[in-house]
């Protein structure tokens, strides 16, 4: 690295300046990377073909696009959807043509936030893919199958990435502080074992968080009397903008779990109680939102559809007014969801239906279910359109033959269910 590298590397965010260089530096997403991976043999046999890699933010999706790209000996230009157009698009393959036909190298065009594309940007590159001019790759934090067209998402091989776990976090963030040469290990830096925890519970999964808040401290922290930079979780609270919870990582669990069992319980008061206790001890209320979604639809259910209605709306409010305001819609769906009449036939059904899937993964769909515009043989069997018969409905099978008896789905004798109940009777 000459002079004018490392003064440029210098002003970079520690983020990136610790991005992994190979696949052993790599941190998490051990689904994707391990032995003998279908990913890791398509990069080595350079057969991997265009991407999208999505997930949540810091974790690893725009590294791993370049560390793929390193790994090929291909060049990689990278852009973000939010900045560049059609015009850069073009540019990036017209650049890419030349260096395929006069070096024989290949081009990632690495897109940051591709869900912000228009169909006119995406389509413009369509045919570089296509034509193998150009190896595109998405990141984004986006579900690319609802928020991008259709055409380039068929086009792409799709890898879905997760949180990083806290242990994955604090090795990272120990490396950053070993590190001479990329990271800060030139500052003499002390870290408590608490505070790492800290900042790993408080970036939530998020790494590139994780190191912004490490090194505001760092270059924040006075050094001591032996040019020692000591930091503590009392520190990087005041970091993170997170209060330092006043309940430990075995308390933090207990207290969430009481607090999802009350909402089972139908009891208002406690789920309350343990929630407020929570957000006091400085948790993120986004997770108690996060909690009560799941359990108005795992516990209540179809019982009153309206729990899961209340509770998404809560958190949408919190999003716009945020706290304290923002606490009175969330203790409304707290008490709502919690004097909700209960039911899990939803988890039930979809937990059978799940198990129906993988012990008969090949089962033919009735042939008058399936699309017959192109079908050369047409069924036998003519499809009974419902909305002809009285109540719009009308016996007819619809799983496949190997399962056809299967019930999944048995309403409770709860609350809206037993409407559903009397209902399935009369069929």
């Amino acid at each position: 690295m000459d002079l004018f590298n490392t003064i440029s590397q210098a002003h970079l965010p520690l983020a990136e300046r610790m991005r992994a260089l190979t696949f052993s530096d790599f941190l998490g997403q051990e689904h994707l990377i391990f032995p003998n991976s279908p990913l890791l043999r398509a990069v080595k046999t350079n057969s991997l073909g265009s991407c999208i890699f999505y997930g949540p933010p810091g974790t690893g999706k725009t590294t791993l696009a370049y560390i793929i790209a390193n790994q090929t000996n291909a060049r990689s230009v990278k852009l973000n959807a939010v900045s560049s157009g059609v015009a850069d698009a073009k540019k990036v393959i017209e650049e890419a043509r030349d260096f395929l036909s006069l070096y024989n190298q290949k081009t990632y065009l690495i897109l940051d936030e591709c869900h912000r594309w228009s169909k006119a940007q995406s389509d413009s590159v369509l045919g570089a893919i296509e034509k193998g001019e150009i190896i595109f790759i998405g990141t984004t934090t986006e579900n690319p199958y609802a928020n991008m067209t259709k055409a380039i998402v068929s086009r792409c091989k799709v890898f879905e990435f997760k949180k990083l776990k806290d242990e994955h976090i604090v090795e990272g963030l120990r490396k950053a502080i070993l590190d001479k040469e990329r990271g800060l290990g030139l500052y003499n830096v002390s870290v408590e074992k608490d505070a790492l925890e800290h900042i790993a519970w408080a970036s939530n999964g998020d790494l590139r968080a994780a190191f912004n808040s490490l090194e505001l401290a760092v270059i924040t922290t006075i050094p001591e009397e032996n040019s020692e930079i000591k930091i503590t979780k009392k520190i990087l609270s005041n970091v993170t903008n997170t209060k330092t919870l006043s309940i430990d990582v075995d308390n933090y669990y207990d207290i969430l779990s009481a607090f999802c069992k009350s909402l089972r319980g139908s009891d208002a008061d406690a789920a309350l109680y343990y929630a407020f206790r929570l957000i006091h001890a400085g948790v993120d209320p986004l997770i108690i939102f996060r909690r009560l979604i799941i359990h108005s639809a795992e516990d209540v259910g179809l019982a009153d559809s309206q729990a899961l209605v209340v509770a998404t709306n809560a958190l949408l409010a919190f999003e716009k007014i945020g706290a304290p305001e923002g606490f009175i819609p969330l203790s409304q769906a707290i008490i709502y969801v919690s004097n909700a009449p209960k039911s899990n036939s939803v988890v039930v059904a979809m937990n059978l239906a799940k198990q129906a899937v993988e012990s008969n993964p090949n089962d033919s769909i009735p042939t008058y279910l399936q699309d017959q515009t192109f079908k050369k043989e047409k069924s036998d069997i003519i499809y009974l359109y419902p909305h002809d018969y009285a109540g719009g409905w009308v016996q007819q099978q619809y799983l496949p033959d190997a399962i056809k008896d299967e019930i999944f789905y048995t309403p409770s004798h709860n609350g809206e269910e037993l409407n559903i109940k009397i209902r399935k009777k009369g069929e």
